[in-house]
């Protein structure tokens, strides 16, 4: 089967195999229950490694396209694309270490994932679900152009929905996008 590896400098986003998941399972778990993400994540209880191997059979079960991102080759987090459908999907993202947040590392992962979706998939919009104590999150979106949606409701309720099109990301990011590569992989 082939996949997808996107790489920018010495950030690769790459989706996983079963056996990827299983090899970065403990820096998942600890990044998924870390208390300073899991309150942003929707989390109320702590996640065993069995549910994050689930969420993963799930995603890679479904109409979805998930990624592990890596830099300088080490875990540093991950993020999908979920809901494939007409068009449009809803991305979520996690910086695995909290001290590597809010130094522009979510931004440039979001950029390669979003890079993909609007120019490989062809996707027409992308949808974002923040919750709204997530002001970093939300900021990550805004620098990719996304603004405030109404129309569509995604994540739990109480949460913010952005929304993005692609020439407005086009538009925005023209830089950034012309250096990132696609690559399929086995």
């Amino acid at each position: 089967m082939q996949r997808v590896r996107i790489e920018w400098d010495d950030l690769v986003a790459f989706e996983p195999t079963l056996d990827d998941v299983t090899a970065h399972l403990p820096a998942l778990v600890t990044a998924y229950n870390h208390p300073l993400n899991a309150p942003l994540l929707g989390h109320t209880s702590e996640l065993a490694a069995a549910d994050v191997v689930e969420h993963y059979e799930r995603l890679l079960g479904s109409n979805a396209r998930p990624f592990l991102l890596t830099r300088d080759d080490q875990f540093a987090g991950d993020g999908d694309l979920r809901g494939i459908a007409g068009g449009a999907a809803e991305f979520a993202f996690l910086i695995a270490d909290p001290s590597a947040q809010g130094r522009g590392l979510g931004t440039r992962f979001a950029l390669m994932i979003h890079t993909f979706a609007f120019q490989t998939l062809g996707l027409a919009r992308i949808y974002a679900s923040v919750v709204p104590a997530n002001v970093a999150s939300r900021r990550v979106f805004e620098k990719l152009g996304y603004t405030l949606d109404t129309s569509e409701t995604y994540g739990d309720e109480g949460d913010v929905t952005l929304g993005l099109d692609r020439a407005t990301f086009l538009r925005v990011n023209a830089s950034p996008v012309a250096e990132i590569r696609i690559a399929m992989v086995r």
